[in-house]
């Protein structure tokens, strides 16, 4: 199991917000460290277009700062629900919480604890990142520390690149329902999502390679099916934007001059079985023209990538393996070289409703040996 699930400290952890209007940084005697200090570093698709207040919807994305001179660190965010309660993740050094921000504060700007009882003689590393999908986005507009102590560089982001294109599996939804292993998913409302125990991120970690995760609960590939947004957007219309959950004329669009990836994992192909599995019967036209649209989608993401490994998956949870058979059909049609189809050891035969942290891992495990096998020159 992963060392920072190993320490998850649930210190912090419950309702810690504070009103930012009328909060007296000179009367408690704090510095801000505003979103653009030099030393802070991000990861993800983030919307930076306002760089005094980036917001994260997507999971994984993060904010890291180093400092040195505080017992505590604070986040001030503005949060924005769109549906179940809201959590922040919090890694403290190697330390693992979360902060769920209160409902009655949404779209206003709180202060919230991340951390306290520091040593304020040590350095530390606080990571504030994306929990959860697009059910709810948040802009940050700064740590606070106590008065006189510094932010410092922090090591550097790992060199090799790569990104994610799924659906809830891939955003570690329902992930830490641990106790439901081999069950299907308990009531919730999104306190067992994280994407940190997400097989995407993991698989990230154990590369040693800084990741993108597009991803969210519900998606199909294509519009008109799935569960998210009623089956309104799927990924085809979702994929080169910086957040998912707006109105279509609000939707921005992703630079992806902004990161390139080595590698690309595609996990869809879950959500597109609703409302009809069209793969009880591959040989039909639903299920041809579904290969179709997705062997167009693949060469969509070529053209953005025309360098980078593609990698074309499912995930454990529980399918149709017509789907498998389709996209391996697909690879073989495209005869890209560097566009391989991978399965795992347990292909759609996971924990039913949403895969947990150890099958994650091991999921992980199998991925991360699979890229790495790839070629001696997938990271140059």
């Amino acid at each position: 199991m992963d060392k920072a699930m190993k320490k998850e400290s649930r210190e912090g952890a419950g309702k810690s917000c504070m009103l930012w209007k009328g909060y007296d940084v000179e009367k408690e005697r704090e510095r801000l460290v505003a979103p653009t200090h030099d030393e802070l570093q991000y990861c993800g698709r983030i919307d930076d277009e306002d760089p005094d207040a980036p917001v994260f919807a997507m999971p994984a994305g993060f904010v890291r700062m180093a400092f040195t001179g505080s017992s505590y660190v604070k986040a001030v965010v503005i949060n924005k629900r769109n549906y179940n309660r809201s959590f922040l993740g919090v890694l403290m050094d190697e330390t693992q919480s979360k902060v769920e921000l209160d409902r009655e504060f949404d779209k206003v700007p709180v202060v919230v604890e991340l951390a306290k009882n520091l040593d304020k003689g040590q350095e530390h590393l606080v990571t504030l990142f994306k929990r959860m999908d697009n059910c709810h986005e948040y802009a940050f507009l700064g740590f606070l520390l106590e008065y006189g102590a510094k932010a410092i560089k922090a090591r550097p982001l790992p060199r090799k690149k790569i990104e994610f294109y799924g659906d809830s599996v891939t955003a570690g939804e329902v992930a830490e329902a641990v106790d439901c292993f081999g069950k299907p998913d308990p009531e919730n409302e999104g306190e067992y999502s994280n994407a940190y125990f997400s097989y995407a991120w993991a698989t990230a970690r154990l590369l040693h390679a800084r990741v993108h995760i597009v991803a969210q609960g519900g998606i199909a590939l294509l519009d008109g099916s799935g569960y998210f947004m009623e089956g309104k957007a799927g990924m085809e219309s979702c994929y080169d934007k910086v957040r998912f959950y707006q109105e279509e004329g609000e939707r921005k669009a992703w630079d992806f001059n902004r990161y390139t990836p080595h590698v690309v994992v595609v996990a869809l192909g879950q959500n597109d079985a609703w409302p009809e599995d069209i793969m009880q019967e591959e040989q039909g036209e639903k299920a041809r023209e579904w290969r179709r649209k997705y062997k167009e989608w693949i060469l969509a993401v070529r053209e953005r990538y025309p360098k980078a490994w593609i990698v074309l998956a499912t995930t454990i949870l529980h399918h149709n393996a017509g789907w498998d058979r389709s996209i391996g059909k697909v690879c073989a049609e495209l005869n890209d070289p560097k566009i391989v189809h991978f399965l795992y050891h347990e292909n759609g035969r996971g924990t039913p409703g949403h895969i947990r942290v150890q099958e994650a891992m091991n999921m992980a495990l199998e991925l991360g040996g699979f890229i790495n096998g790839l070629s001696s020159h997938i990271w140059e």
